[in-house]
Protein backbone atom coordinates (compact mmCIF):
# COMPACT_ATOMS: atom_id res chain seq x y z
CA UNK A 1 0.00 0.00 0.00
CA UNK A 2 2.87 2.29 0.49
CA UNK A 3 3.22 2.19 -3.43
CA UNK A 4 -0.52 3.45 -3.90
CA UNK A 5 -0.08 6.17 -0.68
CA UNK A 6 3.51 7.61 -2.75
CA UNK A 7 1.05 7.59 -6.22
CA UNK A 8 -2.17 9.45 -4.32
CA UNK A 9 0.54 11.88 -2.91
CA UNK A 10 2.32 12.79 -6.16
CA UNK A 11 -0.89 12.84 -7.98
CA UNK A 12 -1.61 15.52 -5.52
CA UNK A 13 1.09 17.81 -5.75
CA UNK A 14 1.50 17.73 -9.52
CA UNK A 15 -2.58 18.03 -10.69
CA UNK A 16 -3.40 21.17 -8.64
CA UNK A 17 -0.29 23.15 -10.01
CA UNK A 18 -1.14 21.90 -13.51
CA UNK A 19 -4.95 22.70 -13.12
CA UNK A 20 -3.87 26.27 -11.48
CA UNK A 21 -1.70 26.80 -14.79
CA UNK A 22 -4.55 25.33 -16.93
CA UNK A 23 -6.37 28.50 -15.74
CA UNK A 24 -4.45 30.73 -17.80
CA UNK A 25 -5.21 28.75 -20.98
CA UNK A 26 -8.73 28.37 -20.20
CA UNK A 27 -10.43 29.14 -16.96
CA UNK A 28 -13.58 27.07 -17.35
CA UNK A 29 -13.71 23.73 -18.47
CA UNK A 30 -9.63 22.51 -18.60
CA UNK A 31 -8.97 23.02 -14.98
CA UNK A 32 -11.76 20.78 -14.25
CA UNK A 33 -11.25 18.46 -16.49
CA UNK A 34 -7.67 17.97 -15.18
CA UNK A 35 -8.59 17.32 -11.93
CA UNK A 36 -11.94 15.06 -12.60
CA UNK A 37 -9.21 12.98 -14.75
CA UNK A 38 -6.96 12.85 -12.23
CA UNK A 39 -10.27 11.94 -9.47
CA UNK A 40 -11.19 8.92 -11.92
CA UNK A 41 -7.52 7.43 -12.24
CA UNK A 42 -6.73 7.21 -8.68
CA UNK A 43 -10.28 5.89 -7.79
CA UNK A 44 -9.41 3.25 -10.54
CA UNK A 45 -6.38 2.44 -8.97
CA UNK A 46 -8.00 1.91 -6.02
CA UNK A 47 -10.03 -0.41 -7.34
CA UNK A 48 -7.41 -2.43 -8.92
CA UNK A 49 -5.85 -2.49 -5.30
CA UNK A 50 -8.89 -3.98 -3.71
CA UNK A 51 -9.33 -6.28 -6.92
CA UNK A 52 -5.69 -7.18 -6.72
CA UNK A 53 -5.90 -8.22 -3.33
CA UNK A 54 -8.81 -9.70 -3.21
CA UNK A 55 -7.66 -12.02 -5.81
CA UNK A 56 -4.26 -12.82 -4.27
CA UNK A 57 -5.82 -13.75 -0.80
CA UNK A 58 -8.14 -16.39 -2.67
CA UNK A 59 -6.95 -19.06 -4.05
CA UNK A 60 -9.42 -18.58 -7.65
CA UNK A 61 -10.84 -15.58 -8.79
CA UNK A 62 -14.44 -15.12 -7.07
CA UNK A 63 -17.30 -14.15 -9.43
CA UNK A 64 -17.97 -11.33 -7.34
CA UNK A 65 -14.55 -9.91 -7.76
CA UNK A 66 -14.76 -10.63 -11.10
CA UNK A 67 -17.60 -8.87 -11.62
CA UNK A 68 -17.02 -5.88 -9.15
CA UNK A 69 -14.09 -5.41 -11.71
CA UNK A 70 -16.19 -5.28 -15.02
CA UNK A 71 -18.48 -2.79 -13.40
CA UNK A 72 -16.02 -0.44 -12.30
CA UNK A 73 -14.43 -0.08 -15.94
CA UNK A 74 -18.00 0.26 -17.36
CA UNK A 75 -19.15 2.64 -14.84
CA UNK A 76 -15.90 4.16 -15.37
CA UNK A 77 -16.23 4.18 -19.26
CA UNK A 78 -20.14 5.54 -18.58
CA UNK A 79 -18.81 8.68 -16.37
CA UNK A 80 -16.14 9.80 -19.02
CA UNK A 81 -18.49 9.85 -21.66
CA UNK A 82 -21.30 11.46 -19.63
CA UNK A 83 -18.80 14.39 -18.74
CA UNK A 84 -17.65 14.45 -22.78
CA UNK A 85 -20.75 13.93 -23.89
CA UNK A 86 -22.83 16.96 -21.23
CA UNK A 87 -19.30 18.65 -21.79
CA UNK A 88 -18.87 19.31 -18.21
CA UNK A 89 -15.26 18.97 -18.59
CA UNK A 90 -12.93 19.98 -21.27
CA UNK A 91 -11.86 16.38 -23.13
CA UNK A 92 -7.88 17.37 -23.47
CA UNK A 93 -7.63 18.40 -18.98
CA UNK A 94 -9.48 15.12 -18.67
CA UNK A 95 -6.80 13.27 -20.31
CA UNK A 96 -4.30 15.46 -19.22
CA UNK A 97 -5.45 13.92 -15.51
CA UNK A 98 -5.72 10.51 -16.85
CA UNK A 99 -2.35 10.82 -18.27
CA UNK A 100 -0.47 12.51 -15.63
CA UNK A 101 -1.68 9.68 -12.74
CA UNK A 102 -1.22 6.81 -15.31
CA UNK A 103 2.56 8.34 -15.46
CA UNK A 104 2.73 8.33 -11.70
CA UNK A 105 2.26 4.64 -12.02
CA UNK A 106 4.75 3.42 -14.51
CA UNK A 107 7.37 5.66 -12.94
CA UNK A 108 6.48 5.07 -8.81
CA UNK A 109 6.09 1.00 -10.07
CA UNK A 110 9.32 1.46 -11.64
CA UNK A 111 10.74 2.74 -8.26
CA UNK A 112 8.99 0.33 -6.85
CA UNK A 113 10.40 -2.54 -8.24
CA UNK A 114 13.78 -1.60 -8.41
CA UNK A 115 14.00 -0.80 -4.55
CA UNK A 116 12.35 -4.59 -3.66
CA UNK A 117 15.10 -6.27 -6.35
CA UNK A 118 17.67 -4.38 -4.40
CA UNK A 119 16.47 -5.38 -1.10
CA UNK A 120 16.49 -9.01 -2.44
CA UNK A 121 19.64 -8.95 -4.19
CA UNK A 122 21.08 -7.78 -0.68
CA UNK A 123 19.26 -10.84 1.07
CA UNK A 124 20.64 -13.30 -0.98
CA UNK A 125 24.18 -11.74 -0.94
CA UNK A 126 24.21 -12.09 2.68
CA UNK A 127 22.69 -15.90 2.27
CA UNK A 128 25.49 -17.22 0.55
CA UNK A 129 28.37 -16.09 2.40
CA UNK A 130 30.19 -18.88 4.10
Amino acid sequence: MDLIKNIYKKSVIILIPLAALSCLIEPKKLPAGIIVGGLLALLNIKGLAWGVEGLIGSERATGKILFLSQFRLVMLFIIIAALVYLRIVNVFGLLAGLTVVFALVLIEGYRYSKKEQKKGDHVEGEQHRP
